[in-house]
């Protein structure tokens, strides 16, 4: 399944919360909030008798589209999560917060995962110092994350070197917007992450 680029705002809607963090989805939500379809409004009641297993789908569907993931790369997320020890849920949870692309995001130098993921795609981004190109590397406690020198003077980042930036930053990591920079102070703990997934019917999902 190819990763999807259409209407941010309508992905936001048929999962009921502002997955992609954009200030314009937020307004999209407030005016409209309920998926979206032919049936209009009537489809929030719809979904409040949906089943067992369209709930797991729903929850599932949530989480992957929240890190930007297709379904072949969640599904091995998963595997990956089961195979270590401890709660395969927080394990998937953890793994998919640390991935270098969501650190980005996190850490405030992208206005989007989506946008966090190109700018280390085209290699705008170091990992102590070294050039990472790869969106899904998993980041280590102790490690830091910096723009390139030679990006630095990029509009792109004016807003957050200015400090206009009001991203909120997880306890896990510390910024220091106007370097461009940032630091894994540890890895991510349970409750830290707790609150934003229904972890519990996503595993339940894939046990199925």
């Amino acid at each position: 399944m190819a990763r999807y680029r259409g209407p941010k705002a309508k992905i936001a809607r048929r999962e009921g919360s502002n997955i992609f963090g954009l200030p314009k989805i937020t307004r999209v939500l407030t005016k409209r909030n309920y998926p979206p379809g032919i049936h209009g409004p009537a489809q929030s009641i719809m979904r409040s008798k949906t089943t067992e297993y369209g709930t797991q789908l729903r929850e599932k569907q949530k989480m992957k589209r929240t890190y930007g993931l297709t379904e072949k790369q969640f599904r091995n997320s998963y595997i990956k999560a089961t195979n270590k020890e401890g709660d395969a849920g927080f394990n998937l949870h953890s793994s998919l917060e640390t991935r270098l692309d969501n650190v980005v995001y996190r850490l405030g130098l992208a206005a989007s995962r989506a946008q966090a993921r190109q700018m280390v795609s085209h290699t705008l981004v170091q990992v102590n110092g070294k050039k990472v190109n790869i969106p899904s590397y998993q980041v280590k406690a102790g490690e830091e994350i910096s723009i390139r020198d030679k990006s630095k003077d990029s509009p792109l980042f004016d807003e957050i070197k200015e400090g206009n930036n009001k991203a909120e930053v997880p306890t896990w990591l510390s910024a220091t917007p106007k370097n461009l920079s940032g630091k894994v102070v540890s890895q991510p703990k349970e409750k830290d992450l707790e609150g934003q997934f229904d972890l519990k019917v996503i595993i339940e999902f894939y046990s199925r």
